[in-house]
């Protein structure tokens, strides 16, 4: 089969197309036949060793496809099944085939895409896990979102919107404006023109917002903690602008009492129960259209160097996935 391997950490340039053995099952494993691969940010973590892992390795945590073969064990799920997963470990979806812990593994809906299910099942449930669970929005609380038109800022966005907060967003540029608010934010600060801390003061009428939903990191860490209300709270989910230093707890009080966590959809799908509750939900919007999955560029698999590229580059709007 087809597969990237990265052989050492480093930039883009270290995917590469290799000829692979197909994946050797375990009893508790499905064989899947990817038809969609997910690109996300942690693929980049692991790629440059921020996430270190046994080299050489294929990266990629996300996917969608048809079951191929079962592990003897298997239960769930039999050959043709139409599935989808995110897994936090065992990474490999950067491939024409991928072996899934069958617990998992997602059953998938005629009525879902491959392509709408491999752009939900990590940062779908990241968005999901994020406002029903890190911080449960509350109807009229104000949430404030970065990266709001990126894979996961435009899920967050939505599904702020349903639980009725008010939502303000920042973004690079015009056209990532626009998208935000069409898609529900009731604010945008493009935050190359304007200092997003004074901004979203004056938003706020000076009180600041209850949460900010932080993908960015480094850059907007301080930022972030200033334009919280008394016992806010600062979810700094990602390091896309890089990694947070380390930080006094002593700041969190002189700045209101706040509340800082640092989560990982590992622990908030550490159950199946957990895991069809979260994807169940999202399908769900899915098929009845109160959630819009927008995608952005669909690359075939032997051009992954050039999905990190634009990832990277903070030059996609929505998803980006691969092909095999």
């Amino acid at each position: 089969m087809k597969a990237i391997v990265v052989e050492k950490y480093g930039s883009e340039e270290e995917l590469k197309l290799q000829e692979k053995n197909e994946p050797q099952l375990k009893p508790s494993e499905v064989l899947v036949k990817l038809h969609a691969i997910g690109v996300n940010y942690i693929d980049i973590y692991h790629r440059t060793g921020l996430y270190p892992q046994m080299l050489p390795f294929t990266p990629g945590v996300e996917g969608a496809g048809v079951v191929e073969e079962v592990g003897e064990a298997c239960k769930l799920f039999k050959k043709g099944n139409r599935v989808a997963y995110y897994v936090s470990g065992n990474l490999g979806a950067y491939a024409e085939y991928h072996a899934v812990p069958e617990e998992q593994l997602i059953a998938l809906p005629e009525t879902i895409s491959m392509e709408q299910a491999a752009a939900v099942m990590l940062q779908g449930m990241t968005a999901h896990y994020l406002v029903h669970s890190t911080y449960a929005l509350k109807p009229g609380e104000t949430a404030l979102i970065h990266a709001a038109a990126g894979g996961v800022g435009l899920l967050l966005v939505q599904l702020a919107k349903m639980r009725q907060a008010y939502v303000i967003g920042t973004v690079s540029t015009e056209e990532k404006a626009a998208l935000a608010k069409r898609i529900g934010a009731d604010e945008v600060i493009l935050y190359t023109k304007q200092d997003f801390v004074a901004e979203t003061k004056r938003l706020t009428g000076g009180k600041g917002v209850d949460v900010v939903y932080d993908s960015v990191g480094q850059d907007t860490f301080e930022g972030s903690l200033s334009v919280l209300r008394p016992r806010g709270m600062l979810v700094s989910f990602g390091n896309a602008s890089g990694v947070v230093p380390p930080v006094s707890l002593l700041l969190l009080s002189q700045k209101g009492s706040l509340f800082l966590t640092r989560p990982s959809l590992m622990h908030y799908t550490s159950t199946r129960e957990e895991l069809l509750w979260r994807s169940g939900e999202l399908f769900s919007w899915i098929q009845n259209g109160s959630l819009t999955v927008l995608i952005s560029e669909q690359l075939p698999l032997s051009q992954a160097k050039e999905a990190h590229r634009l990832l990277e580059g903070r030059k996609t709007v929505g998803k980006v996935l691969l092909k095999p």
